[in-house]
């Protein structure tokens, strides 16, 4: 299991594990309320990305003012048209109404290959991976990107951070998760749940003692199991496909939108908009 206590070096050791705190929480969801600072210690550089007054996703830190996220997003649910950099802002460590720290979008980008709208198949899914490149860096040493770790490997103890309907105000951990299957497309197949919102969430595995973001969150699944229908969870494979969105933002790649930042402080109830899309493979 991912302990909390491993995913930064100035966590105190004698700090309760996520496992002592899942007893707390309902056993049937395996996800544990990251409701305090104590709790929510180490994981700040995940956040809430709040989208204009329609929902949210979930993204977070890989550099001082890179995002990490799901492609789809950054598009309006119902028109499928692309959203301004100005209805975008990432709050991070979003908890019970205050952020740790946020910051309007400077721009925004996509994988190249990602195609929005239609059917949700393996391909689409496989470049839904998108980078919001922040108005101004987080340079609090109380919030550390995340590093990231080329792809994850099958039968991997993952787990993920994200918010989603019914816990929008307070970031959850689901740390009792499972690689399930990789497929030629790079679609990771996981045990993890995912609602609402979860879409963008950095699903986490312990490498070398070090928490790293292996994958992001793109869909909610249901596989035909032997005891019937299952719920799973659909990521994205990172490796060349993080390397072309950085080497195309780098490049200031006409794929961008560019705009003013614009504040916006007032913090929203859940909404649909954004989030994790339902599918079956």
């Amino acid at each position: 299991m991912i302990r909390r206590v491993l995913c930064r070096a100035a966590l105190v050791a004698a700090a309760a594990t996520l496992a002592t705190a899942a007893q707390a929480d309902a056993p049937s969801s395996g996800l544990v309320a990251l409701e305090t600072g104590v709790l929510g210690q180490g994981w700040e550089a995940v956040g809430r990305i709040d989208i204009g007054a329609r929902g949210f996703c979930t993204g977070a830190l890989i550099a001082p003012d890179l995002v990490l996220t799901a492609a789809h997003c950054l598009y309006d649910r119902d028109t499928g048209a692309r959203l301004t950099d100005a209805e975008l802002r990432f709050r991070a460590g979003w908890r019970n109404g205050r952020a740790a720290a946020e910051r309007s979008v400077r721009r925004s980008a996509v994988h190249p290959d990602y195609r929005h709208g239609g059917q949700v198949k393996s391909a689409t899914v496989a470049h839904d991976l998108a980078l919001l490149q922040l108005a101004h860096p987080i340079r609090q040493g109380s919030i550390a990107p995340f590093a990231v770790q080329s792809d994850p490997r099958r039968g991997d103890d993952v787990g993920v951070v994200s918010y989603a309907r019914g816990r929008s105000e307070v970031p959850s951990l689901e740390e009792r998760c499972r690689v399930l299957q990789r497929d030629p497309n790079g679609v990771v197949m996981l045990s993890c749940s995912a609602d609402f919102g979860a879409s963008g969430a950095p699903v986490f595995a312990l490498r070398d003692g070090q928490v790293r973001i292996v994958s992001v969150i793109s869909a909610k699944a249901e596989t035909n199991g032997p005891a019937g229908a299952e719920a799973v969870s659909l990521g994205v494979s990172l490796g060349p496909r993080l390397d072309a969105l950085r080497m195309a933002l780098a490049a200031g790649d006409t794929r961008f939108i560019q705009v003013g930042p614009q504040d916006r402080e007032t913090p929203r109830t859940m909404s649909a908009g954004g989030g994790a899309r339902f599918v079956r493979p």
